[in-house]
């Protein structure tokens, strides 16, 4: 496919980026730590982090991993919201020479000990409140250093001591929970200060993150995440939206608000690595779904970027106390994870003056594709162009490129693209071409300027608030119910979540009862993976070969 899009380039955006500079993630990181030491890189609940902290307290922790018998490359999962303790994490993680394994801090203990298992990871750093899940898995996983942090571990003694009161006694967040030898985050920290850091030079083809995403048997897999894919990742950004971010006033601070949970793609790469990278700061947000303590923490600060998915932007933009916040300063929305609507394109842009700018990317991406001009004043529908040194091509069910003007399946390359699916190499090959392109399984038809748009989806996923949710997962959870006989989920519209699941279950069992599969679906899957519908049928729709018609059931 012929590159048009070149051509309609917003002015000082490259066609092409250059990697030479930054030989890995742990190299971006120090660099930043020493150019903007004194710096706030992260505000959290009223007390500031400097870029000098992180350094220090990544340093530590990177130290206590390596005194704790772990080695270059072995896997680290990270199971935590929107905390200071997550960054210096990930740091530590990487200084060490080892792997980030982000954790959804939702799963149920079946999610997590799937993924576990499957990442083989060692160690775990936990948020105290999803202590309990761990614990009922700890006896079959491989993950024996345990590190559990609390709320409050970062603010200082005593303000330490209120927030982790008040989440525990008052609101009562944490469920009592057991986990012998577990160790507190700030005794590991203490722990690594007293020990050297070795430090461990990761090279571009080194393993960074394992960032796990559904998979169409209904196992979830981990798309491979190298440190060029993640560094090409935030250099590409930083070069898109430079329209928009070169007019915050020169010398004043960029500041992002960062309510993408940072464990997903989206909020790893766009708030916190491209926040460092840019000398940025990070207003951390530990519950985006709290709209009223989202907008009060907002209306303390001035901030310049809010990546966020349309379900935020809708949801804030509608709340009553969206106009207690300044919105003058905001230079750039961008929207991804999901389709932004154009009801709330229109309304966020009435309301706050900043258009919103929409995006595409996926996991196996790290994670952006394309985005729109972020110098755009009109909500365009589609998801923009190609990002400088992306490759994008529609191709038909044999792998052969579109005629012009036909939809065909998007397929990307470029420095961004995983290396392929941890310990699946069937899956990888199925998802690449010979020639390198990364088939996302998305249907798009692309225009005269080489602006590409969504049109269909090739595989049964379900796009929940921007989170994946595979049909088979949901349906082999369910069929594993007493008086359940099959079923099929499929996606339906949603005017909150973008789409939302429905089941349709044959019952073996006439007794069982919507309250009941309710119930079963709580225990085993993370929120946004449960029905919002369900209904019960004789029957299920099948081919003559006894395949599940999903398409009928859409219908």
């Amino acid at each position: 496919m012929e590159k048009t899009w070149l051509k309609h380039y917003p002015a000082g955006v490259p066609a092409e980026i250059d990697l030479g500079g930054h030989p890995s993630l742990t190299a971006l990181l120090e660099e930043s730590f020493r150019s903007f030491r004194d710096r706030n890189a992260y505000l959290f609940m009223g007390r500031a982090f400097r870029y000098g902290d992180v350094d220090e307290h990544s340093r530590a922790f990177a130290a206590f991993l390596q005194a704790s018998g772990l080695a270059a490359g072995d896997r680290v999962a990270i199971m935590m919201p929107n905390v200071p303790q997550y960054p210096v994490a990930v740091a530590g993680i990487l200084r060490a020479g080892m792997v980030v394994v982000n954790v959804n801090p939702l799963y149920t203990p079946r999610e997590l000990e799937h993924q576990l298992k499957d990442s083989g990871a060692k160690a775990i750093v936990i948020l105290e409140n999803f202590a309990a899940t761990l614990q009922q898995v700890a006896d079959s996983v491989p993950t024996k250093t345990v590190i559990v942090a609390a709320m409050g571990d970062m603010l200082g003694w005593l303000k330490g001591a209120i927030v982790n009161h008040v989440v525990r006694r008052v609101r009562k967040l944490v469920p009592p929970w057991r986990l012998p030898g577990a160790l507190r985050f700030n005794d590991a920290l203490a722990k690594g200060r007293g020990k050297a850091h070795k430090p461990v030079a990761a090279g571009p083809d080194d393993i960074a993150v394992l960032q796990y995403t559904g998979g169409t048997t209904g196992v979830s897999k981990g798309a491979v995440l190298l440190h060029r894919n993640l560094v090409a990742n935030v250099l590409q950004s930083e070069a898109w939206y430079q329209p928009a971010l070169g007019k915050v006033p020169a010398g004043e601070q960029i500041v992002t608000v960062c309510a993408l949970p940072l464990y997903h793609i989206f909020g790893f790469t766009a708030c916190m690595m491209l926040g460092t990278r840019m000398g940025g700061c990070n207003i951390l947000l530990p519950n985006a779904r709290d709209f009223a303590a989202v907008l009060q923490e907002l209306a303390k600060h001035r901030f310049h970027s809010f990546p966020a998915v349309n379900t935020l932007f809708n949801a804030l933009a509608h709340h009553p106390d969206f106009d207690k916040v300044d919105w003058s300063h905001l230079k750039i929305s961008v929207g991804g994870g999901m389709a932004v609507q154009q009801a709330t394109a229109r309304l966020w842009l009435e309301k706050t003056g900043c258009p919103i700018c929409e995006g595409y990317g996926l996991s196996e991406t790290s994670p952006s594709v394309t985005c729109n001009p972020v110098d755009t004043t009109a909500y365009s529908g589609n998801i923009g162009m190609p990002l400088p040194s992306t490759e994008l091509k529609l191709l038909d069910d044999d792998g052969n490129e579109v005629p012009p003007g036909t939809p065909g399946e998007l397929a990307v390359r470029g420095p961004q693209v995983m290396a392929g699916y941890w310990q699946r190499p069937d899956e990888t090959a199925k998802a690449m071409t010979a020639d390198g392109f990364f088939r996302t399984g998305d249907i798009a038809t692309v225009d005269e300027r080489g602006a590409f748009r969504i049109v269909d989806r090739k595989k049964d996923m379900i796009l929940v608030s921007g989170f994946n949710v595979y049909p088979n997962e949901v349906e082999d959870v369910l069929t594993q119910m007493p008086g359940v006989l099959e079923c099929a989920a499929i996606g339906v519209p949603d005017e909150k979540s973008g789409e939302a699941v429905k089941v349709v279950v044959v019952r073996k069992d006439a007794s069982v009862t919507e309250a009941d599969i309710r119930a079963y679906c709580e225990a085993n899957l993370t929120g946004y993976k449960r029905p919002r519908w369900i209904e019960f049928r004789d029957e299920l729709p099948k081919t003559p070969v006894g395949k599940v018609l999903r398409r009928a059931l859409r219908a």
